[in-house]
């Protein structure tokens, strides 16, 4: 992936903090860490297209994973929240796995490839237990980028 991961998700992007259990609310969360760092222009218009993408098929990839996301012009570039949860979110995974680690993908209207892009990259290395291990021990903001890099090069 020839996103640099800085840009993509930048610390700011990222939650160590413990997430909402419930899904909505997990969405939300992870959604406002994109607004407070200001890449989201319209949080209402973002989130009803998560929640949208939500209905149409689940984004629980199994593996303690979930990965919410949508393509809407409420965002200017393509921008991946993070946070991981202790309890597990329901996000009704086929292995009925509750998600521990969290990833929120958000990209404008016409970067359609760009979005399948990112998501099938971050999916290739979050089946990898070492990376997930990684992520779900890092200490720190820059930790979980680490990880994510060095895994995606």
């Amino acid at each position: 992936m020839e996103h640099d991961i800085d840009t993509l998700m930048p610390e700011a992007l990222i939650s160590l903090d413990e997430p909402p259990a419930e899904k909505e609310a997990c969405i939300e969360h992870l959604l406002d860490l994109a607004v407070d760092a200001g890449r989201v222009e319209d949080r209402e218009a973002a989130l009803s297209a998560l929640l949208e993408r939500e209905e149409q098929t689940t984004t629980g990839v199994g593996m303690g994973i979930g990965i919410p996301h949508a393509k809407t012009d409420a965002v200017m570039r393509p921008s991946v929240s993070f946070a991981r949860s202790s309890a597990g979110v329901d996000f009704g995974a086929m292995d009925d796995e509750p998600a521990t680690l969290l990833f929120m993908i958000l990209v404008p209207e016409e970067g359609a490839d760009e979005h399948l892009e990112i998501l099938s990259s971050l999916s290739r290395t979050l089946v990898h237990d070492e990376v997930r291990g990684r992520l779900r021990e890092a200490e720190t903001e820059a930790e979980v980028q680490r990880a994510l890099a060095e895994a995606m090069n």
